[in-house]
């Protein structure tokens, strides 16, 4: 059974991409049919009250006492030598308590009916269902590093699986506790509509189209002749006249719609000239696609061509929609969520302003890798790909994303969980 929860999108995509390759639904474990009224009322709550936090974050005067609350929530200490970092924290007992009131029942009577195993992209279902002493139960961390809380109260007891994206963040569950082998480092499970597979045959297609746009003078295919003859993109790379598209990713929670708008009226010049194309990712949320559509009019971009409004009414329309435009996407201008980990496929970001610790452990990971720019205002995000145009510094950036980043974690996810089963 594969199960997620809708905590943000990163969850949902997480789990929809290892979906499509298994050819089974995803089931949501806050909606029916495995959480009945009280409970979806429940997740509910605990979903407004981070969506609300998130969302402070951007508002004046308040934003930083927000800000400290996200991160206080969402904290992970530093690793510090042998510090010993199994005893559980407040919100480890929380879930514990919530669980005992009910929360996940539905879903635990279903496993136990079923005899499915579990797959889940969320921590909440796997220290449930172990807690409940269901056996195969597997999780897929979708961050560079966790909090406590994706660990059990007593992690030597429980029998979940980890499959993780980074070193670090195995580093980090052994120091919470989980024994060595039950964490299997795999990388992040991206969507085979955008890998083509282990052959990796349609990221190879896109990423060649993509350094073509991106290398507008050519100073990347010449410095980096004999990487791209070695991997075997010689003769595919040439330069492509259409401009490139930039997708601007406003989060699940909707807490950057305000920066988002900023961003489309820096890059406005660029839109009406023909030196690029946007879209602007609502998502679900009706509510941004409307201020989308509203500030678009206002800065006389709507009937443009070069501008487009991803907005879909449910999230498996949203997610067949998203891998469409990222396919033919250039840069990603995105909070370092677990999009991190799609620069993997060749796409370059530009970083908006990290939500949680979590997201500041994404953004270090992935700027170390060289797939990635800082760009926290709308000034710098026009510097960035004005400059990265100019320089071959995002085909460069493209590139290191591809070379030094996993791209097998959907395959390796999956031949971890039938190895354990």
């Amino acid at each position: 059974m594969l199960v997620a929860i809708d905590m943000g999108y990163g969850h949902l995509r997480a789990a929809s991409a290892l979906g499509s390759v298994l050819g089974t639904s995803v089931l949501e474990a806050d909606r029916a049919p495995l959480a009945d009224a009280g409970e979806q009322r429940s997740w509910r709550r605990a979903r407004s009250f981070y969506e609300t936090v998130s969302r402070g974050t951007g508002l004046p005067f308040v934003g930083p006492a927000f800000r400290r609350a996200l991160d206080s929530i969402t904290d992970i200490p530093k690793l510090r030598g042998d510090d010993d970092l199994k005893a559980p924290t407040a919100a480890v007992r929380m879930l514990g308590r919530m669980a005992e009131r009910g929360l996940g029942r539905g879903l635990v009577e279903a496993l136990g009916a079923s005899g499915c195993p579990l797959l889940t992209t969320f921590y909440a279902p796997a220290v449930i269902a172990a807690g409940a002493g269901l056996p195969g139960v597997t999780c897929v961390v979708t961050d560079a590093d966790v909090n406590r809380v994706w660990v059990p109260e007593d992690p030597i007891a429980s029998a979940i699986r980890y499959c993780v994206p980074t070193e670090r963040t195995a580093v980090r569950l052994r120091r919470y506790g989980v024994p060595a082998d039950r964490i299997e480092r795999t990388g992040f499970p991206l969507p085979a509509e955008l890998t083509g597979g282990d052959d990796l045959s349609t990221l190879r297609s896109n990423l060649s189209a993509r350094l073509g746009r991106l290398d507008r003078s050519g100073a990347f295919r010449r410095a980096n002749a004999e990487a791209l003859r070695l991997q075997g993109f010689d003769a595919a790379v040439s330069r492509v006249a259409d401009p490139p598209r930039i997708a601007l990713l406003v989060g699940g929670a909707g807490a950057q719609v305000a920066e988002a708008v900023e961003a489309l009226a820096a890059l406005g010049e660029g839109i009406t000239r023909g030196r690029w194309r946007v879209t602007l990712v609502a998502g679900t949320r009706t509510e941004v696609a409307d201020v989308f559509r509203v500030e678009s009019e206002r800065l006389g971009l709507s009937r443009h061509g070069g501008l487009e409004i991803l907005h879909a009414p449910d999230f498996a329309t949203y997610y067949a929609r998203i891998n469409e435009t990222l396919a033919r996407t250039d840069v990603v201008w995105t909070k370092p969520s677990e999009m991190t980990f799609y620069a993997a496929l060749g796409l370059p970001l530009l970083l908006a302003e990290p939500l949680g610790v979590h997201e500041r452990c994404n953004r270090r990971y992935v700027l170390a890798r060289g797939a990635a720019f800082d760009a926290r205002s709308a000034d710098r995000l026009l510097t960035r790909l004005s400059h990265g145009l100019r320089s071959g510094a995002l085909a460069t950036a493209a590139w290191n994303g591809f070379r030094t980043m996993p791209k097998h974690g959907t395959s390796k996810i999956l031949a971890a969980v039938a190895q354990s089963s």
